[in-house]
């Protein structure tokens, strides 16, 4: 098989042709495809660790990403998890009519639920059933990519896949309602921006995300797989930010490794226990480890289907996951042998599996 192409796009003629600079803008974070076009999708992500112990995930889609070979499909879902470990998973479909979205900044908007911001300042807001989301994300760290936050696929480029973390990090003030219970909450929380013209399953095999904050850091960190006809390569993504500013992000300088891998029973899916991103730049050096405690969610794509999707999606034998974690984060900062501090907090990451399994793994 010969290997095709895949880059993190990062030369001058393409920021040119994106229309993007470094500095980050508010239309970046506007609607970005055709969300009627077969094969593309995209998505707006939340998620919020409150001072109650509770976790909560909200997500709008233009369609469902592990197969979208359909025109809009629109999506919005809540996840809650609370400190007992229990949790309340809504997701559902609107029609396309329901959707709107603006090319100019954040302003998504699915039947009576909204997510609208400008890269500093958000409003989620989102009712499924009994539970109700209504929340301000406020920005305290810069908006940030990798790049061109593009990476592209074959000799010509002309496949993508693309991130933008608009509020690395922020606080949130709001309330969540379930079966007419409201709870007022405050935290921190995240807000990025993904979107792409090919199948996630054509391009990746697997990854892990994560995002969090200890002390005065926060940070991001992501590794791909890519599919093996990229040669199953390695993209690994890194930023740390200082009081809000980023000082660490040149992923060529991180090493992942991972720990503890053991099936998952539900899934079939190697999971690690620990992961971990080890960043040098000189005399410093910085160590992000992710301690697994609790797997908090479990998503087989196939059982997200109906009808004839659900039936071709058997024929091809799409097996996909997604899992995420709760647990421990921790940071140590080395400068020389020394080690300056360690700090550590609890988060949530994810594994997200769209290829075959590479046994090797286990």
């Amino acid at each position: 098989m010969t290997t095709q192409k895949v880059m993190l796009a990062d030369r001058p003629d393409q920021y040119e042709r994106l229309g993007i600079t470094n500095e980050i803008q508010p239309f970046e974070d506007g609607l970005r495809t055709n969300p009627h076009q077969r094969g593309t999708f995209e998505w707006w992500y939340f998620d919020a660790n409150l001072s109650n112990g509770t976790q909560l995930v909200v997500q709008f889609q233009t369609k469902n990403a592990a197969v979208p070979n359909v025109g809009l499909e629109p999506i919005v879902s809540i996840d809650l998890t609370f400190p007992d470990g229990s949790t309340i998973n809504k997701n559902s479909r609107f029609s396309a009519a329901q959707f709107s979205a603006s090319k100019e900044q954040c302003d998504v908007r699915v039947a009576d639920n909204h997510f609208t911001g400008n890269l500093h300042t958000y409003s989620i807001q989102a009712t499924l059933d009994d539970v109700r989301v209504d929340v301000t994300l406020t920005g305290l760290t810069d908006p940030w990519r990798p790049k061109t936050g593009y990476t592209v696929f074959g000799d010509d480029e002309s496949a993508y896949f693309a991130w933008l973390p608009s509020v690395p990090y922020g606080n949130v003030t709001g309330t969540y309602t379930v079966d007419g219970a409201t709870t007022i909450v405050t935290g921190n929380g995240y807000h990025d921006h993904n979107w792409g013209n090919v199948p996630m399953s054509s391009i990746f095999n697997n990854w892990y995300w994560g995002r969090g904050a200890i002390g005065p850091y926060t940070f991001i960190s992501s590794y791909i797989i890519t599919e093996k006809k990229y040669g199953s390569a390695p993209i690994p993504n890194f930023m740390l930010a200082r009081d809000g500013k980023v000082i660490a992000d040149d992923a060529t300088k991180v090493t992942f490794t991972r720990q503890n891998i053991s099936g998952d029973q539900p899934t079939g899916k190697p999971v690690a226990d620990i992961t971990t991103y080890d960043y040098r730049d000189g005399s410093s050096r910085y160590v992000l480890t992710y301690t697994r405690e609790k797997t908090i969610l479990r998503l087989k794509f196939i059982e997200t289907l109906h009808g004839i999707q659900r039936l071709a999606a058997h024929l091809i034998g799409l097996d996909g996951a997604y899992l995420r974690f709760s647990g421990n984060l921790e940071l140590k900062h080395y400068e020389g042998a020394e080690l300056v501090e360690t700090l550590d907090a609890p988060g949530i990451w994810e594994l997200m599996y769209l290829g075959k399994v590479d046994h090797s793994e286990r």
